[in-house]
């Protein structure tokens, strides 16, 4: 159905090209114009045009390098290991404030997986899939070289049963901490792809990896003061 569609959507934009192009013709013969109606006609030829269109998609397609690949692929993981995390929240009694800040963590990150996946999907490279099981993760699609649980922030399988076991304001300001770890981890996976050399030269890699980085961050102070809060009022 996306292959269809977009062939819909090429022939449309060189339909309009070529309407353009017949309407110059017309006007140029009004004016008196040498040039003949064939040499016009042939320089902009529906065969032409899409196969410029295509070789423009191709090429766009070709500015990743394995770096962008391994930055999807594992941070896919990062990311599933997240919602994990977040959905224990209105199981285990969080605060209303605790809660509404995993539930947006859980449509962020989500959203993220999705685009990461169509990202490598589009590329024709190994696609993640996400198999979620209570605390258990399992990363299908990509093979046994990518060791999610390894990479920065991660949790270990103990905490995360800690996380499980606590309730209401113990979870809450267990779940910051490791939160905020956890989003510090993805930050600095962030950094280390853009310090990669050649890496983010695709549009979307370097998009993509932009907005988890503010957006981790913004997440990150957010936390902490929510954590320094929580100190406060004990007092």
């Amino acid at each position: 159905m996306k292959v269809k569609t977009t062939r819909i959507f090429v022939f449309a934009v060189i339909g309009i090209f070529t309407f353009a192009c017949k309407n110059t013709q017309t006007t140029t013969t009004q004016t008196g114009s040498s040039q003949s109606s064939d040499e016009r006609t042939s320089s902009a030829s529906t065969e032409e045009l899409e196969e410029l269109y295509w070789a423009r998609i191709d090429s766009s397609r070709m500015n990743f390098t394995q770096a962008d690949v391994d930055f999807m692929t594992n941070m896919i993981g990062h990311h599933a290991q997240a919602l994990i995390m977040s959905d224990l929240a209105p199981k285990n009694n969080a605060s209303p404030e605790i809660q509404i800040l995993a539930a947006r963590i859980i449509n962020a990150q989500k959203d993220e997986i999705a685009t990461m996946q169509t990202w490598l999907r589009d590329r024709d490279q190994p696609v993640p899939e996400v198999h979620i099981n209570g605390l258990m993760l399992m990363i299908h699609g990509v093979g046994d070289h990518h060791d999610h649980m390894n990479m920065q922030g991660m949790l270990t399988q103990g905490q995360l049963v800690e996380l499980s076991e606590a309730k209401g304001e113990e979870f809450d300001r267990l779940f910051l901490t490791y939160m905020i770890e956890h989003h510090q981890g993805a930050v600095s996976m962030v950094k280390t792809l853009i310090a990669t050399d050649g890496a983010v030269q695709d549009e979307g890699a370097f998009r993509l990896a932009t907005d988890i980085n503010v957006d981790q961050i913004t997440e990150i102070e957010r936390m902490k003061l929510m954590l320094r809060n929580m100190s406060l009022n004990e007092f």
